[in-house]
């Protein structure tokens, strides 16, 4: 689903583009997307309270990414701010749906839906959400409209 679909949230992680990042014409690397989308995702979840670090060590919880699709609309460019916002489309059992975009002064750069497995983070083999996580989680979808 598209993010013309849902009225994304509050929630956006700035992200300088730094040299690193870019071609030798200061044109972000597609690949580097991948690392600010992960990022934005983490911080959110953290925002909600629940770090990567403590899924792990509390929960026995990590979450992978299953499935990306992204729409490149415009480049970003070195020295640029861009603003990585992030929204829960959809969570599942075992599974959740994020839309994520990217921004740069209000302008569009990027869409993206990323659909996360969640694991046992000793096995790495699919597992349910704890309750209260997935409670929480659910809590967090984005209305659909």
């Amino acid at each position: 689903m598209s993010l013309e679909s849902f009225a994304m949230p509050a929630f956006s992680l700035p992200v300088r583009v730094y040299w690193e990042d870019t071609d030798a014409g200061g044109v972000v690397y597609h690949a580097r997307y991948v690392a600010f989308l992960e990022r934005a995702r983490s911080e959110w979840m953290r925002d909600q309270g629940y770090g990567q670090e403590l899924l792990r060590h509390e929960h026995g919880l990590v979450f992978a990414v299953r499935a990306m699709e992204m729409d490149f609309l415009k480049p970003a460019r070195l020295d640029d701010v861009l603003q990585v916002g992030v929204g829960l489309q959809e969570c599942r059992r075992a599974s959740a749906v994020f839309v994520q975009e990217v921004r740069c002064e209000g302008r569009l750069l990027l869409t993206a839906t990323v659909r996360i497995a969640a694991l046992d983070a000793g096995g790495f083999r699919p597992r349910a959400i704890p309750s209260p996580l997935l409670e929480a989680l659910q809590a967090q979808q984005l209305p659909a409209t």
